[in-house]
């Protein structure tokens, strides 16, 4: 799926008329922010579901 109009705005999103707020989950394996946690695929998709859980709109 190609969601990037190319000008600068992501395309394909709901339009909404407040804040979204965005969770981020940091696979890498050299990431500091959090140790190394979510680098296991089972970790990392139960962290994207708990951010979506505590109110990410998008992750």
């Amino acid at each position: 799926m190609n969601n990037h109009s190319g000008r600068g705005r992501v395309t394909g999103l709901p339009a909404w008329d407040r804040c979204a707020v965005m969770g981020v989950v940091n696979v890498t394996p050299d990431s500091f922010s959090d140790g190394g946690r979510w680098f296991d695929t089972t970790n990392a998709v139960k962290h994207g579901l708990d951010l979506v859980t505590e109110g990410a709109d998008l992750v």
